[in-house]
């Protein structure tokens, strides 16, 4: 699996997919959805989908697929190798989101929470599926949310399509089982074979779980944040973990509103700076820059 797209460019989002296989094109198919790396605070979250001719379903199953959480590490990989060998008829398909889209979303001035946005990323994987030809008769989904809604939403979307969306999908259905082993198989190497852009000193390899409240993550998090930049881009900033951390080891901000003056208070990033004759006039905060909004003189 290639992730080199993501080394490039770790701030936005990469998609992967195998040969759609001709069977595919020619056959209904079943088609699964599923997602891993949702919870943890470092690394990107993956969306996949698996595919494959109803036909060929005992196939699949015979593969023996499960939840990918049930199994180990060297397990899900020889299951990608051996749904890879079936490229006659099975077909994937990822979507890997990078920390700083995830984050950068939901802190957006116009909110973008994280079921909005797996909810858009299962729906856009479905809809590339149908664009490439194949045949999708059947969609399952490991459901994020209220399932009933969740369902009515896609039903409306693929009108069409005969799509059931349950809790723990991964577990019942075998296409969900097969989207599921795809997406941790590309998330565990996107985390292993991570790109630090940033100029990191000592960098620990050692990031425990990733969740939230494994001890490990944290002790990583509070070694690497940088008191001015925050953290890396490997972490997702919006997660409260993380805020926390920022709020206790990182410098304070002033995000200055206004073209001329200094305003009182100023935040302990300040003292990075000078506090001589400024040379230059301070220009405003880009959101103002943006708008081409301008202090008011007179009313």
């Amino acid at each position: 699996m290639d992730l080199g797209e993501l080394d490039r460019d770790s701030t936005s989002r990469c998609r992967l997919n195998s040969p759609v296989p001709a069977v595919c094109r020619k056959e209904p198919c079943v088609l699964g959805v599923d997602e891993a790396g949702r919870g943890p605070v470092l690394g990107p979250m993956v969306y996949a989908i698996c595919y494959c001719p109803l036909s060929h379903l005992a196939h699949l199953e015979a593969l023996k697929v499960a939840d990918s959480k049930t199994l180990s590490e060297s397990e899900r990989d020889r299951l990608f190798v051996k749904m890879e060998e079936d490229g006659d008829f099975v077909g994937w398909a990822l979507d890997v989101l990078s920390p700083n889209l995830i984050s950068t979303s939901m802190l957006g001035r116009v909110k973008y929470n994280l079921n909005s946005l797996s909810h858009d990323t299962a729906t856009g994987l479905v809809q590339y599926a149908l664009d490439q030809g194949v045949k999708v008769a059947q969609v399952f989904v490991d459901t994020v949310g209220p399932p009933e809604t969740y369902q009515e939403r896609l039903q409306e979307r693929f009108p069409g399509i005969e799509v059931t969306v349950k809790a723990k999908a991964d577990a019942l259905y075998p296409v969900v089982s097969a989207a599921s082993i795809c997406a941790k198989v590309a998330r565990d190497q996107a985390v292993k074979n991570w790109h630090f852009v940033e100029k990191l000193q000592d960098l620990d390899a050692d990031y425990g779980s990733g969740y939230p409240n494994d001890p490990k993550t944290k002790a990583w998090l509070r070694k690497h944040v940088e008191p001015v930049f925050g953290f890396p881009q490997f972490v997702r900033f919006s997660w409260r973990t993380a805020q926390s951390i920022l709020e206790k080891e990182a410098e304070g901000v002033l995000w200055e509103d206004s073209p001329t003056g200094d305003q009182e208070g100023s935040g302990r990033i300040m003292s990075y700076f000078s506090k001589g004759p400024r040379t230059h006039p301070r220009l405003p905060h880009r959101y103002f820059q943006e708008r081409g909004l301008e202090s008011a003189t007179t009313f």
